[in-house]
């Protein structure tokens, strides 16, 4: 049985504390921060990490599909080794992101956050007023296998160090190449071969079959839904779209590189004129009216509708949102000609070393022990087993190459939903070496490899935004600019896109975002993105 916190502070004050020191912001004086680790028995290594349970409180995000992390096999196998319960507090992204600031103004803070869904702003406000706590020390004393990790790869720790010298977060990393190119466009073609339509090579070829669908009724429903989205979603967003109506790449950041140069997209008269066309599109009925209130749930639910009436969407992977059994009535498009005679391809400001997986907070009385239970998930078996699930339910040791492979899923699953039930994320390294040497890449990953190197990176429009950290008193700048300009464009795609208008009220739209401070915002961005290249 766990003890009780308040006993264990209590024979804190009796028996003294461990601490370990760290610079404070800005790099003068030292902080002294308290350990009661020892008071649960404290391992400085093996497992388990405590000899007496230990219960910590870990928030954050969690998949939409995720049940309570605690029903995990390999969360329980965590516990089993460790020796630590938590109690998870984990929330689907959109129900976090309403909460975290209430969660991070309160008094009431976890012990960590994992797979934190802080962004690089917050993680600078908050390490700065104390409520996170910097780790490098705990690093250096009790996390052997991200310590190796940081030594052997030093744009690793690069990437993590915030610009006051500090690191606050720890990374997930997944080197596979897929991540900057998340949208992809789904078509039923099985509905293309019945009304006699060969695959859309352009964008207006696109138009034209999803208006056959709708005019013709493809699902012979009266409910045909031709094209369904999530506008600033990251892998459902209409990016490629809005690249092939106005000739303007996209992302959901809003924020591209060309030529080393930083645009903020929704400013672009191509923005306006793809936005225009999609207001089109709409009046003739080819757009989802769900698609600007839908979350992630209701959205991969809706081409497993017990008759199906989805024509196109726009997401990572097809079998997860139609199902395993209609999988094969559809397929990609290709990166479709645009109205410029271009094939323009957007790519995402997706990093595969990721800074917010977990954050440990002021409130934490244990920071050796939960640094060495974070440590545990950087070992590269355990690190695979947090981004695919557990051995011996979906991944499996392959006897001639020694490499842990994937076990199908169970038929009528996709292999991205049993993911997303079975496996936990937060703090891990698949490294480019790791998949070489210990979990080789899912089949439906080594797949996507193939699409992203055959169909994508060969027309990708820009750059993204590489994975500069910003300082904090950049991250002041504009981090209201980014959050007031960031609502005022969402509102106004869905507004204009359903209801019209863009071109009487742009001028009145861009002077709005230039009073927010939009042309701050983008030069802060530039000015770090040289310094990046400067020092690259």
């Amino acid at each position: 049985m766990a003890l009780s916190r308040k006993y264990v502070a209590l024979g804190a004050v009796l028996a003294g504390t461990l601490t370990f020191t760290a610079c404070s912001g800005g790099g003068s004086g030292k902080t002294e921060i308290a350990d009661a680790s020892a008071e649960f028995g404290f391992q400085e290594t093996g497992f388990p990490i405590v000899s007496k349970q230990l219960d910590l409180t870990f928030s954050g995000t969690k998949a939409p599909l995720a049940p309570d992390y605690n029903t995990m096999t390999v969360v329980k196998q965590w516990e089993k080794d460790t020796n630590i319960h938590i109690n998870w507090e984990n929330l689907p992204e959109a129900v976090f992101k309403e909460k975290k600031n209430l969660i991070l103004a309160s008094g009431d803070l976890p012990d960590a956050f994992f797979n934190s869904g802080l962004t690089d702003s917050e993680i600078a406000t908050y390490s700065a007023s104390g409520t996170l706590i910097p780790l490098e020390g705990l690093i250096e004393k009790n996390a052997p296998n991200l310590s190796k990790l940081l030594s052997e790869r030093p744009e690793i720790k690069a990437a993590i160090t915030s610009s006051d010298g500090h690191i606050y977060s720890l990374p997930s990393i997944e080197e596979l190449g897929l991540v900057q190119f998340p949208n992809e466009i789904a078509i039923n073609t099985a509905w293309l071969k019945k009304l006699n339509i060969p695959m859309p090579k352009t964008i207006e070829e696109f138009h034209d079959a999803l208006l056959a669908f709708k005019t013709q009724d493809a699902s012979g429903t009266g409910k045909t839904i031709p094209l369904s989205f999530i506008p600033g979603s990251w892998c459902g967003d209409i990016v490629d779209l809005i690249a092939a109506l106005g000739g303007v790449p996209d992302n959901m950041d809003h924020r591209i590189v060309q030529n080393d140069k930083v645009i903020y997209t929704p400013t672009q008269d191509g923005y306006k004129k793809a936005i225009q066309t999609l207001h089109e599109w709409y009046q003739e009925g080819l757009i989802d009216p769900e698609s600007f209130s839908q979350d992630d749930k209701a959205y991969l639910a809706k081409g497993k509708a017990a008759t199906e009436n989805l024509g196109s969407f726009i997401w990572w992977e097809i079998p997860e949102v139609v199902g395993t059994d209609r999988a094969n009535n559809y397929a990609l498009v290709p990166a479709l000609e645009g109205v410029d005679g271009k094939r323009l391809v957007s790519q995402s400001n997706n990093q595969e070393i990721a800074r917010g997986a977990f954050a440990i907070t002021r409130t934490n009385k244990y920071p050796a022990a939960t640094m060495r239970w974070a440590d545990n998930l950087y070992d590269p078996v355990q690190s695979a087993q947090a981004n695919w699930g557990p051995i011996g339910e979906t991944l499996q040791k392959d006897a001639a190459t020694g490499l842990l492979t994937q076990i199908p899923a169970q038929a009528g699953t996709s292999e991205g939903e049993r993911r997303q039930k079975v496996a936990p994320g937060g703090p891990k390294a698949n490294t480019a070496e790791n998949f070489k040497k210990v979990v080789a890449p899912e089949p439906r990953a080594a797949a996507r490899q193939k699409t992203v190197e055959e169909s994508y990176k060969p027309f990708a429009a820009n750059d993204g935004y590489p994975p500069v950290a910003l300082s904090n008193e950049e991250l002041q700048q504009i981090s209201t600019i980014e959050t007031d300009a960031a609502s005022l464009v969402k509102q106004n795609m869905a507004k204009w896109i359903v209801s019209g208008g863009i071109d009487k009220e742009w001028d009145g739209y861009l002077s709005q975002l230039k009073n927010i401070g939009v042309d701050k915002m983008v030069e802060v961005y530039q000015h770090a993105y040289d310094r990046y290249k400067s020092n690259s």
